[in-house]
């Protein structure tokens, strides 16, 4: 069966209308993420993953895809009519964006910006149709050292560029790594650190530990920072002219094409496509004065770019089993949850799933488009509601969907916890990323090195014997070491520039 074959058994599976309802749903609940300041698509998934435990795999990661791409959209509006990103991704849509609508052209930018999303996520899903098999079949080839190694590369990616320090970034990942260790060695059977408690047997859950950090934590910052106001506007409605469009063209083909490419490559995160795009379309364009201004162009860019990462961003995930992004991470959570191992094996175990997912990506765009276009007025609406209103009935959730999962009193224990970390952290910048990577991906870690080990009799050269796993491997320490390197060259240098200031004072 080729790939074409696969794509029509994956639409028939994305067509049935359960998953319909499923993908709508997901739509919706990623408008209104996305939508509101201070959520995103991370505390977005995070709060909303336990409504999916009840459903069957395919259904659930339909949903949670559709929330991730969705929250995408949603961020736009905020953005555009009143200059608050819901998400770090829709920042740079506000210097071009909220001009526009201060100028009354605020519907031709939401117009441009879901035509530009819609294009832009679908060109990213044709890649991942052709791509993900070619990847799939190298991938099978990889034996535990591999992946072992492969997975080292995404977390060291992810946490060393996504945090101003690394070695703060790797203390939190070690504090992940930690959190991980109670439970039953899969292997040996003994428990590690369960200080007799029940409850550890099977480890801690990561599902309250995600709402914690993200959720309850964004709460108490808020209620922290005072923060009860609400949006209110009048009615708006999304339009763009054919001049619009003309105009935009050139900018949703090279975003189409950015966001696609840096998709693949884990730890880019969401924001640095979308200054890549902007800055592209004010090096290429006519009249680059009117950046910031109220250029169309540089809403176009860098939407369709967000949109068409997203989805791009998909392909390592479900080929190697590598989240390009934290958002991702908890997505491939929701995987492991459902006894999914993202990977080349899933293609060949479960094809009507992957594929039905893949198929998914594709009505989903359309919806969302259709969502956008004439129905932006009433998504406005909830914007309305005061955040006094709305923080406690997300927190009402967070509780309910924590004790859901193993109808326990310690998860809630755990999300409070967890919750208060959070807050902790935000207070002192202290990154919560690498966290959420290393909860989630430790296990998966360790498996593949303890299964290495006993391949060669507790040997650690097995990780060096492929050509491979080598590359790997150095690969993962070279971006661990080369930021920790410049750090110290910097402060050598700024303290040999200040002691010859002072000897040329004396």
């Amino acid at each position: 069966m080729d790939t074409i074959d696969f794509l029509m058994t994956g639409f028939a599976t994305a067509f049935q209308p359960i998953n319909l309802l499923f993908a709508f749903i997901g739509c919706s609940l990623g408008m209104l993420v996305g939508m509101l300041p201070g959520i995103g698509p991370i505390a977005g998934i995070a709060i909303l993953l336990p409504m999916t435990f009840h459903l069957d795999a395919t259904g659930a990661i339909i949903m949670l895809c559709a929330i991730y791409y969705g929250a995408m959209y949603g961020g736009t509006i905020t953005t555009v009519l009143f200059n608050v990103p819901g998400e770090g991704s829709s920042a740079i849509t506000a210097l071009d964006g909220y001009q526009m609508a201060k100028q009354g052209r605020g519907s031709s930018a939401l117009g441009i910006a879901a035509i530009g999303s819609f294009i832009g996520g679908t060109f990213a899903t044709i890649v991942l149709v052709f791509a993900a098999p070619v990847l799939g079949r190298l991938a099978l080839r990889f034996g535990p050292p591999e992946l072992f190694a492969l997975l080292l590369v995404g977390l060291t990616l992810l946490v060393g560029l996504g945090s101003r320090s690394v070695l703060l970034s790797l203390l939190s990942g070690l504090l992940g790594l930690a959190i991980v260790i109670p439970g039953t060695d899969l292997f040996t059977g003994t428990t590690r650190l369960t200080f007799g408690r029940n409850e550890l047997l099977d480890g801690i859950n990561f599902v309250p530990i995600i709402m914690g950090l993200f959720g309850l934590g964004e709460i108490l910052h808020h209620a922290h920072c005072r923060v009860v106001k609400s949006f209110a506007t009048g009615k708006t409605k999304s339009s763009f002219s054919k001049a619009d469009l003309s105009e935009s063209k050139g900018a949703i083909a090279r975003g189409s094409i950015i966001g696609t490419v840096l998709g693949i490559i884990p730890g880019i995160g969401t924001v640095a496509p979308t200054l890549v795009s902007y800055a592209v379309e004010k090096r290429v364009s006519k009249t680059p004065e009117m950046f910031g201004k109220g250029a169309i162009q540089g809403v176009a860019g860098p939407e369709t770019t967000n949109n068409a990462y997203a989805n791009s961003a998909m392909i390592p995930l479900l080929t190697l089993g590598i989240p390009a992004s934290p958002t991702l991470a908890i997505l491939m959570g929701a995987f492991l949850i459902n006894g999914l191992q993202p990977g080349a094996a899933l293609f060949q175990e479960n094809p009507t799933l992957v594929w039905g997912i893949i198929a998914s990506l594709f009505l989903g765009n359309i919806m969302l488009l259709v969502m956008n276009l004439p129905l932006v007025g009433i998504w406005i609406k909830v914007l309305q509601v005061p955040y006094r209103i709305l923080f406690p009935l997300i927190l009402v959730f967070m509780l309910v969907g924590s004790f859901s999962i193993n109808r326990s009193i310690f998860d809630i224990w755990v999300l409070i916890a967890f919750g208060i970390f959070g807050y902790a952290a935000k207070l002192l910048d202290f990154p919560l990323v690498p966290i959420t990577l290393t909860v989630i991906l430790g296990p998966i870690l360790e498996k593949s090195l303890r299964q290495s080990l006993q391949m060669s009799g507790g040997s650690l050269d097995i990780l060096f014997r492929s050509p491979a796993s080598t590359a790997f491997i150095l690969i993962a320490f070279t971006i661990v070491l080369v930021p920790i390197v410049l750090a110290i060259v910097r402060k050598v240098r700024k303290v040999k520039k200040n002691s010859i200031l002072k000897v040329i004072a004396e």
